[in-house]
């Protein structure tokens, strides 16, 4: 996991994962209610983000302190703390960093995969979900994942629509086509459809076939700066 939550490509999946947490009622109402998600849609990403990196990065103790503040962000938030809500946050994390590991690399062996799971299960656990609720295989992924009630309403489109079409800065804006191609492709089409999003199928596989013929060869210290920067943020902000 180390190596592959430290891949910069993996912010291109940053969208399609709080999409897919939001297709959950009880998220969305929570993002959509108890955050400024409208006039900073960038922070749930930002914080994801840096959760990831230090849990995975970081000491003990600073994954210990990072749940902490979590947690205690989270505790005004009805049914924020629940165990079921956090195991799901944290599959969708796993499943679009998986998605796109496999976009730029092609598939895994079913060993490493299955001990990329395993790995993964500390996006869950960190936050106190119980590690048997984490599904002990591949296949008891894809059951969990096809069987999760999903239902995109008001709270989840309105998310979507201040995530991929953010007032900011102009160089974010000029990033946001991309961004929304990337994003519908990486959904399913149930969920295209009920956020209503264009999907450009050929503009999606362009995409995917420059980043795996240049990404893969640019040198690791670019492609793990993200990661760095986060952890380092973590550390000097107290």
């Amino acid at each position: 996991m180390r190596e592959t939550s430290g891949e910069a490509i993996l912010l291109a999946g940053g969208a399609a994962a709080i999409l897919l947490q939001v297709a959950d009622p009880a998220v969305a109402r929570g993002v959509a209610r108890h955050s400024t998600f409208a006039e900073r849609p960038l922070d749930r990403l930002n914080g994801t983000l840096t959760y990831l990196a230090v849990i995975v990065y970081g000491t003990p103790e600073e994954a210990r302190r990072i749940a902490r503040t979590v947690g205690a962000a989270h505790r005004s938030v009805p049914r924020a703390t629940d165990a079921a809500l956090q195991l799901w946050v944290a599959a969708t994390l796993y499943d679009t960093a998986i998605r796109v590991r496999e976009l730029v690399w092609g598939p895994d062996s079913p060993e490493v995969a299955e001990s990329l799971l395993a790995e993964y299960s500390i996006a869950a656990t960190a936050l106190g979900v119980p590690r048997s609720m984490w599904p002990s295989s591949r296949a008891a992924f894809a059951e969990y994942w096809s069987s999760y009630p999903l239902e995109v309403g008001d709270d989840a489109r309105g998310i979507a629509r201040d995530l991929l079409h953010p007032r900011g800065p102009w160089w974010l804006r000029a990033l946001m086509p991309t961004v929304r191609v990337v994003t519908a492709g990486l959904l399913s089409p149930e969920l295209r459809d009920a956020y209503g999003l264009e999907h450009d199928q050929e503009r999606f596989d362009r995409l995917v076939r420059r980043t795996r013929s240049i990404y893969p060869r640019l040198p690791h210290g670019l492609r793990a700066w993200p990661a760095r920067h986060y952890l380092k943020r973590f550390r000097t902000s107290g």
